[in-house]
């Protein structure tokens, strides 16, 4: 797929801390309950770390208890990439920005609470928070 933002590699390195490469560029998990945006609860935009394109509102972020925030659907079909993942011994579903293809976390359906069924597990070093006025 081409992504409207395109960088090389050591561009990447060069814009991202080490964390945030691992996780966005070479698909790397943050550990559970340590993001700073798993307890954010205030109205606004969730965004891609890497390329600023929004991803996710506010009001579809859900409490999940799974140590990441999770949301229960993206702001529109075309803000993600959905692609399957068949590593660490299991077949899921890797949840890219469309924007520039970096790893946002993974999509299950385990959330029957929510309109969706679905769990949008992000990894909070992924995102990045714009608070909206009001």
């Amino acid at each position: 797929m081409t992504y409207e933002v395109t960088k090389t590699d050591e561009q990447w390195r060069a814009e991202l801390s080490p964390q945030e490469f691992a996780v966005l560029r070479q698909a790397g998990t943050e550990r559970a309950w340590t993001g700073e945006l798993l307890g954010e609860q205030r109205t606004g935009v969730y965004r891609c770390r890497a390329c600023g394109h929004e991803l996710f509102r506010s009001e579809t972020k859900f409490e999940s208890h799974c140590g990441w925030p999770s949301f229960y659907t993206p702001l529109a079909e075309d803000r993600v990439e959905l692609i399957e993942d068949r590593s660490a011994g299991m077949v899921r579903t890797e949840v890219r920005c469309a924007g520039c293809g970096s790893h946002l976390g993974h999509v299950f359906d385990d959330a029957p609470q929510t309109p969706t069924g679905d769990r949008f597990c992000m990894n909070s070093v992924s995102l990045a928070f714009e608070p909206t006025e009001g």
